[in-house]
């Protein structure tokens, strides 16, 4: 589990995490490994790009620790690694807990204020 600490090797995970996910050629080989393991000719195959920069991004997503390569001789097979994405998960569901907290408080804060103010009103 990540806990995000400011200045911590766990930051520099989630930051390498989140900016191999900011590329919509990331994100879709994310979905297209989360039906199964793939080798790198397939995954390369929707994409109008060469085999090399498909690779490149492989290699971006494997240094995010989100996939993960087996080599056979010559053939590449991909796997998704979802401990990095379990990681970002929790990020962000405690990153939305804090939020949600915060605009609840807000919520209530606003409302005695009103209730205050209709007082006075009256």
């Amino acid at each position: 589990m990540v806990k995000y600490e400011p200045g911590s090797d766990s930051r520099a995970a989630l930051d390498s995490i989140f900016g191999a996910l900011s590329d919509a050629t990331r994100r879709a080989i994310i979905s297209r490994l989360a039906e199964g393991p793939a080798n790198v000719g397939d995954l390369a195959a929707p994409f109008a790009m060469s085999l090399p920069a498909v690779s490149k991004h492989l290699k971006v997503l494997e240094r995010a620790g989100l996939l993960a390569r087996d080599r056979d001789g010559r053939v590449h097979r991909c796997r998704l690694e979802p401990q990095a994405m379990d990681d970002a998960g929790e990020w962000i569901g405690r990153t939305r807990a804090f939020w949600e907290g915060r605009l609840d408080a807000l919520a209530r804060y606003l409302e005695t204020t009103e209730d205050n103010e209709d007082g006075r009103d009256s």
